[in-house]
């Protein structure tokens, strides 16, 4: 455990960002000063407060965080017991899903296990019309009918996105007798009933689990926040009740973080590279602005809350490389996490990784020490691949491949050509495979930002407090949303307080689609269509499915207001040894200083 650059200002006074992910706890001071700990998956809290601690603040003022709690749990299925009460008929809605299948040829496909039992869905009398009108009254449930181990109650009605009354009577009686009670027009007011149920059902999971860890933090500064999937903070009380909108926290604050980065050298039009100790995590930056999503999919589930489009693999630095049944080459996901964490970390690890595979083929220098680690043990690494019969040139070509693909999916596939974009890299493990990828794809630019093994948490420290609003639309033809936009735009405003900049946008579609993309306006659709869908029909009638609001009020310091470190180039092959990460500059590849402290790699 150790920290980097000058210390703090008076103790107990500080802002500090942190961030939890799979191998380590990274946390960020704003006068530059980091941490880099050991997670503790037991506790993820106790890892924040040593890592406070590390940096001489055990009680900052402000303390803006980033956490996995919520994905691992569900990736994990430990959540609660929860009892989904539903309208008549609606039951087994959570279970028959959509017809799409994403394998179509495989006959053993398994589908993801909902994550409520048939015995646990709870049908109610009373029904909404597709306008929202009432054409029955609904009757609340009697208390006793609920399973006596529920230990939450998801609530998702019909057409409760545009009337929101037989929900809300349902919920409060269910509240009033002591139910832990998530209503689905309170986490995700939108058309989609699948989608929306379960979203509801995921968030009341999540609760009683997330609710522990996040007020077990909020004493932990003055003011605690917490980094939500689309890119904002909100104070650690709300999120404890929307741990649905925490799934891609972390992520989010280096995508953040990673766009301002890029924007200051130069490159608007970037994609980002998160490669951490367990997973990969990519996301286009168009205009300076990260790409923006309505939907994700988190365990196979769709996830229906604002969020940034960050797209996720399973490769990460604590990849275990092994042989397959048939004697083929896999890296991942199964991962050696914090503990025991690959074998050249001494820690009890046995099988390879693909950290390993970079200490043996050199991108690692020998004499590397990781924070909290020490020096790396090379022959410990080479003689764990000698015992799986594994080629670690072989094991980072594979890994490679896998991140290749996945920067093709947010690129190529949205109608990106990447050779016109930068690749901003960072996580501990990033810069150690973003020349191999930028070659692969023809990106001529890679930008490795100042302390990029701890970006996230950076982001995270300057991320603006932020609240997104949606409200479904029931007249997709009536394009008069100037008065509902300023309405929702008015309750975003008091969410946030202060100086707040309000933004909005229109999910739109043409009419007869049956998905829809965001736009700021109407007039912007066909332009996006054609870019997303390589076609655009500018006579054809266009819908408006929802609305959003988006109100931001900024952190007082931003990513390129830190201390920059003081960093020196080269020509490869040259292997760079920072305190949270190492840059590999392969041979036919300089690095020179860029702006803010960056590393801008190019091909010579």
């Amino acid at each position: 455990m150790t920290a980097h650059e000058p210390a703090n200002g008076p103790a107990g006074r500080a802002r500090i960002g942190s961030d939890t992910g799979g191998t380590f706890t990274d946390l960020v001071a704003a006068d530059g000063t980091v941490a880099k700990v050991p997670s503790t998956p037991d506790d993820p809290g106790r890892a924040v407060r040593e890592g406070l601690a590390v940096l001489g603040e055990p009680h900052p003022a402000v303390l803006a965080h980033g956490t996995t709690v919520a994905t691992n749990a569900l990736l994990e299925r430990r959540g609660a017991t929860v009892t989904l009460v539903t309208g008549a008929g609606f039951a087994d809605l959570i279970e028959i899903a959509r017809q799409d299948r994403p394998s179509l040829y495989d006959p053993d496909v398994v589908r993801p296990t909902p994550l409520v039992d048939r015995d646990h869905r709870l049908e109610v009398a009373g029904r909404l019309a597709a306008d929202g009108t009432e054409l029955e009254p609904v009757v609340p449930p009697d208390p006793t009918d609920l399973p006596p181990d529920t230990e939450a109650v998801a609530v998702c009605l019909l057409h409760a996105d545009l009337d929101a009354t037989h929900e809300r009577r349902v919920a409060h009686h269910l509240e009033a007798a002591g139910f832990d009670v998530t209503a689905s027009v309170d986490v995700s007011p939108e058309y989609r009933e699948y989608e929306r149920t379960v979203t509801t059902v995921m968030n009341a999971y999540l609760r009683p689990v997330c609710r522990s860890y996040v007020r077990g933090i909020a004493d932990a500064a003055d003011e605690v926040f917490v980094m939500t999937s689309a890119g904002g903070l909100i104070p650690a009380a709300d999120a404890a009740d929307v741990p649905a909108a925490l799934l891609l926290s972390g992520p989010a604050g280096g995508v953040r973080a990673a766009a301002a980065m890029a924007r200051a050298n130069g490159c608007p039009d970037a994609v980002t590279f998160d490669m951490g100790g367990t997973s990969t995590d990519v996301c286009l930056v168009l205009d300076g602005a990260p790409e923006p999503a309505a939907e994700r999919r988190v365990g196979g589930l769709p996830v229906r809350l604002p969020s940034l489009d960050v797209h996720t693999i399973g490769a990460g630095g604590g990849s275990i490389a092994h042989l397959d049944s048939g004697g083929a080459l896999r890296v991942g996901p199964r991962s050696a996490g914090a503990v025991p964490g690959p074998v050249c970390y001494g820690r009890g690890g046995e099988h390879p990784t693909v950290t390993d595979a970079d200490l043996v083929c050199g991108r690692i220098g020998p004499d590397t020490a990781f924070s909290g680690l020490g020096t790396l043990d090379r022959a410990a690494a080479a003689a764990a691949f000698r015992r799986a019969g594994v080629d670690p040139d072989g094991v980072l070509a594979v890994v490679d491949a896998a991140m290749t693909q996945a920067l093709r999916v947010v690129s190529v596939q949205r109608g990106v050509d990447p050779r016109t974009l930068a690749l901003v890299a960072f996580g501990g493990a990033g810069p150690l495979h973003a020349c191999a990828l930028a070659a692969e794809l023809g990106i001529p630019r890679v930008i490795v930002p100042a302390r990029a093994g701890v970006l996230s948490a950076l982001g995270i420290l300057t991320a603006p407090v932020q609240r997104t609003l949606v409200r479904s639309w029931p007249d997709p033809d009536d394009h008069e949303v100037a008065d509902a936009l300023a309405e929702l735009a008015g309750r975003a405003r008091e969410l946030v307080g202060g100086d707040a900049t309000v933004t909005s946008a229109l999910d739109c579609r043409y009419r007869g689609q049956s998905h829809e993309l965001t736009v700021a306006d109407v007039a912007a659709f066909h332009a996006e269509h054609e870019r997303r869908n390589g076609y655009a029909r500018p006579d054809a009638p266009v819908e408006i499915v929802a609305l959003r609001v988006t109100a931001a009020r900024p952190a007082p310091l931003d990513v390129t207001d830190l201390p920059a470190p003081d960093r020196q180039g080269g020509r490869g092959p040259l292997v760079i040894a920072e305190p949270d990460c190492t840059i590999w500059v392969p041979r036919g590849w300089e690095a020179r200083p860029g702006a803010a402290g960056a590393l801008v790699l190019e091909p010579t």
